[in-house]
């Protein structure tokens, strides 16, 4: 019974600490590809004044709806937004980081 316990703690901090790895994937991305307009973390002033923060986006759309607008390639926004195609991975790790962020 302790090997089944021990095997599990391991499990539960392997997962914790991968979940961990692809948040910081996704704020690697958003500070590499959207930090110049946006502002991509828990606080501050988007660069851009027609680019919403962040950590606002809950509030505006779900944020599970991003997925797809990622995928088709996010063509909308602010008039002068680049268009940014994240990968499968990319978009998984943005949104899963976009999650840590929002505002409550």
């Amino acid at each position: 019974m302790k090997r089944l316990a021990s095997a599990f703690a391991v499990l539960v901090l392997s997962a914790s600490a991968f979940a961990d790895d692809i948040v910081e994937f996704g704020r690697q991305i958003a500070e590499t590809n959207c930090s110049g307009c946006h502002a991509v973390k828990a606080t501050g002033a988007s660069p851009h004044k027609d680019a919403p923060p962040f950590r606002e986006l809950s509030s505006r759309y779900p944020l599970e709806a991003l997925e797809e607008a990622f995928a088709e390639g996010i063509v909308v926004g602010h008039a002068d937004m680049p268009v940014f195609r994240p990968t499968e991975d990319q978009t998984k790790a943005l949104l899963a980081y976009l999650e840590t962020i929002q505002s409550k």
